[in-house]
């Protein structure tokens, strides 16, 4: 793992959370996507070299939607960069973590990503994030 890529938050407004993080960083949102596959509106924002995704779940069935409902919204995950994904992943489960993906996915900001069971991480949700060109 390379680096923290980036610091996950389940939102239930994204409009009225840009605007706290607008206030509270004093930096604008450089990217907005709807993720279809995982039924989530992201918006991300660069504070120096971190970012921080904010996640709305844009329907009721949405992972993030049952996020919110059983914890309301804050800390969502943590997302670390890797160079090669499916050896990570292979590493990672001959070591006995328990993957919540048994191969890497498609999601926003052009990455591919899996994700790490909080059950195996002493309940953090842990992202793997690869950038799709590599």
């Amino acid at each position: 793992m390379k680096k923290i890529e980036h610091v996950g938050i389940a939102v239930e407004n994204i409009d009225e959370s840009e605007k706290l993080f607008e206030a509270l960083f004093d930096v604008e949102p450089y990217k907005r996507e709807i993720v279809e596959a995982q039924k989530v509106l992201t918006s991300f924002i660069r504070v120096g070299n971190n970012k921080i995704e904010l996640l709305q779940a844009t329907s009721e069935d949405s992972v993030i939607q049952k996020f919110l409902e059983k914890k309301g919204p804050g800390f969502h995950h943590i997302a670390f960069a890797v160079t090669d994904i499916r050896s990570e992943m292979k590493r990672l489960k001959e070591q006995g973590f328990r993957l919540l993906n048994e191969s890497p996915v498609d999601c926003a900001d052009n990455k591919i990503v899996c994700f790490l069971h909080p059950k195996s991480t002493n309940g953090v949700l842990i992202e793997l994030v690869q950038d799709k060109e590599s």
